[in-house]
This record gives structure tokens, C-alpha cells and sequence, in this order.
């Protein structure tokens, strides 16, 4: 969930000793007694954190993935907890980075949700890893470089790779992440069969009966990969767009966690409905409806965080989704998210099949003051 919690100004970071490349980005991110920076995207926020500052956390990505659970909860408590006194025994971010774990690209990194659970892909957390090393002089402006990001979820690449371009120079322009082609349907999201089974009269669309429970309005939904799952249910009118503060709450709040989270639960469409998940690795859920010809509006629930403000990999999902329902047809379409409008940048390939690219900002926020 993004944190209600206003910052300002910068972070300094000193470095921190350890068996692992330190990074050079000002001074430090994070040791293993000082939290990490805070990065913000458009509400989104993760700290930043070297794997030096983890006790215990493997030397190589792949077998600090592999062992998440052994040392993730301490990180998320030592590193994305509020500065204050007031928030110190609050979450004040969405999740943190982990890296990197080598000193030059590809670089090797982890995307930890503040459940614990292990992110493919994140727009705004690769956004916010490319605003940390800007000012490192290992990564120039106008030249793109990849980042390797381990995970633990079965059948897909690991690592996913991504590449990422800082636009502009220090005048921060925003960082280009290139999401890949989109994967549509139920294949592509590993949905149940009891989804792979359904359709709508809407093209490209399917019906997931647990949302449907929820609102009698959610029955159209794409199923999209961009690296990661996301479920974008469409509305007829941005007015029908649930509020934030609605889907935090019940009757609405258990069963969006049941739906996104993995693994599955109890889905509140009955007083004790358990139910096989309807995505076996869980699924980033979307609510959208298209405002213009290059403008849609978008809420999101994330899975392993809830209610955010912003995502860069669902609003790339939703304009792919768009895209692919023929609600949009420009090239850059615009994402309206509670937390900012994001735009996403198609390129046409053949056989109607295209690619997506999603232009994040991020900036490093004060310390002491989250």
C-alpha cells in the first residue's frame, strides 16, 4: 500500500563495509543498523538497500532468492519502517530493492514485496534503482543497461532482464523501462481452469467469478504478463472506477488480498468461502476504463502489498490491455493513477503484436522525515 506520509529534500547514504560490492551512490545505502533511502514514484515507494546491509543474506542473488524467507522479514523490518517516532513501528514503503550484487551491468538485484514475497518486475522499483545509480557514474543518460532481477516464481525466465535508458541527464527526465511484449490470457497469468474456461461477449477478455462476487460490475477483465501477472477488470465510465478508499475496506478489502495474493485463500463472497486460488502465483489486479483515444484511468490493488497509488507495471498492463481491447491507438498512451499519470509507449511489430515501454520519474526523499 502506498504510505500516507509526506517527505522532502534528500537522503545522504553512507557506505557500508561488508562481503559484498558496496555501492558508490552517495555515500551508502543502508547498513545493517542505519535504514535505507526512500525512493518516491508518483506514491509508489521502496527503499534502497545493499546486500551488505542484510545479515545473513547469500553472496549471489539467485541464492539470496532462494533463501528469501530465512532473511526478508528482518530487512522489511529494519529498512522500510517509518524514520519518525511516530511511524517507526509503521511500513512507510511498498517494498525494497535489494542490490546491487555486482558492480557493473547486468546488475543483479531483488524486488521484495513488504509481505516478503519476491517481485519478476516492478516499473516504479526499476525506476527508482535507476534514479540510485544516476548519480553513480556507472550508468549514463541516453544509454541503456540491464537489470537482472531474481525471483522465485516457477515457469518463467529467471533472471528476468530488463532494460532501462535514463532519459535526459541530470535534470532527472524520467527513466525509460522496456517492459517487452505483453502475453494475453489465461495461459499467460496461470490462471485456473475454471478462468481458462470462461469467456465474455467482449473480445479478449475473461470472467473471474471472485471478483465478479465482489461487484456485480467486475465481470470483464484481461489477463496480461508484462513480466509479471496483472488481471485489468474494465468499467463502461471512469465514474464507475472504485475509490481507494472503498477497496480498502470491507467487504471489499479480504477478498482482493484472497484474489492478488499468493498463495490463495478465503475470498469474502460467502461467510467461509475457501476456494482454490484463482491464480496459482497470484495476480496484480487493475480497474480501468478509458477516458480518450490516449488516456485511460486506472486504480490498482498489488499482489504481495495491496492498495497503491501507482505501478508502473500495471499501468504498462493496463495500456497493453487497452491496446489490445482497441480502446487506445496512439503511440504514447496516458495512465491516470492516484498517484500521477504515467505513459506508456507502444512499438508496432508484426501480426498486430507490438512492444511497451514505460517512462517512470522517482526522486530520493529526506531522511528522518517518513
Amino acid at each position: 500500500m502506498s504510505r500516507p506520509y509526506d517527505c522532502d529534500g534528500d537522503l545522504a547514504i553512507n557506505r557500508a563495509p561488508g562481503e559484498h560490492p558496496p555501492m558508490t551512490f552517495s555515500d551508502n545505502a543502508g547498513t545493517d543498523d542505519l535504514p535505507a533511502p526512500i525512493f518516491d514514484a508518483r506514491g509508489n515507494r521502496y527503499a534502497v538497500c545493499t546486500p551488505s546491509a542484510i545479515p545473513g543474506i547469500p553472496v549471489t542473488a539467485s541464492q539470496a532468492a532462494a533463501s528469501v524467507a530465512q532473511w526478508a522479514s528482518q530487512a522489511i523490518k529494519q529498512h522500510c519502517r517509518g524514520r519518525r517516532a511516530a511511524t517507526a513501528n509503521t511500513l512507510v514503503t511498498d517494498g525494497l530493492i535489494v542490490g546491487p550484487f555486482n558492480m557493473a551491468p547486468p546488475f543483479d538485484i531483488l524486488i521484495v514485496n513488504t509481505d516478503g514475497s519476491l517481485a519478476e518486475r516492478s516499473g516504479n522499483g526499476l525506476t527508482i534503482f535507476a534514479e540510485a545509480l544516476r548519480g553513480d557514474g556507472r550508468v549514463k543518460p541516453n544509454t541503456p543497461f540491464d537489470v537482472h532481477v531474481h525471483h522465485a516464481t516457477p515457469n518463467q525466465p529467471n533472471p528476468l532482464s530488463t532494460t532501462l535508458t535514463l532519459a535526459g541527464d541530470a535534470s532527472r527526465d524520467g527513466v525509460w523501462v522496456d517492459m517487452g511484449q505483453p502475453a494475453f490470457g489465461p495461459d499467460a497469468v496461470d490462471a485456473s481452469q475454471a478462468i481458462a474456461a470462461t469467456g465474455t461477449p467482449r473480445r479478449d477478455t475473461n470472467h473471474v467469478a471472485e471478483l465478479a462476487e465482489l461487484h456485480p460490475l467486475w465481470t470483464d477483465s484481461v489477463l496480461v504478463r508484462v513480466g509479471n501477472p496483472h488481471c485489468v477488470t474494465w468499467l463502461k465510465a471512469a465514474d464507475r472506477l472504485p475509490t481507494l478508499d472503498a477497496l480498502g475496506r470491507d467487504p471489499f478489502a479480504d477478498g482482493l488480498r484472497a484474489i492478488a495474493f499468493a498463495p490463495g485463500g478465503k475470498v469474502r463472497a460467502s461467510d467461509a468461502a475457501i476456494r482454490i486460488p484463482p491464480f496459482r502465483a497470484g495476480i496484480n489486479l487493475q480497474w480501468a476504463a478509458r477516458l480518450a483515444n490516449d488516456r485511460v484511468a486506472a486504480r490498482i490493488f498489488e499482489r504481495g502489498e495491496g492498495l497503491t497509488r501507482s505501478s508502473g507495471s500495471s499501468a504498462t498492463a493496463v495500456a497493453c490491455a487497452a491496446r489490445q481491447l482497441g480502446l487506445v491507438s496512439e503511440d504514447v498512451v496516458a495512465i491516470e493513477m492516484p498517484g500521477g499519470t504515467a505513459h506508456v509507449r507502444f512499438m508496432a511489430l508484426k501480426d498486430d503484436a507490438f512492444t511497451a515501454a514505460y517512462l517512470g520519474v522517482a526522486e530520493r526523499l529526506a531522511p528522518d522525515a517518513c
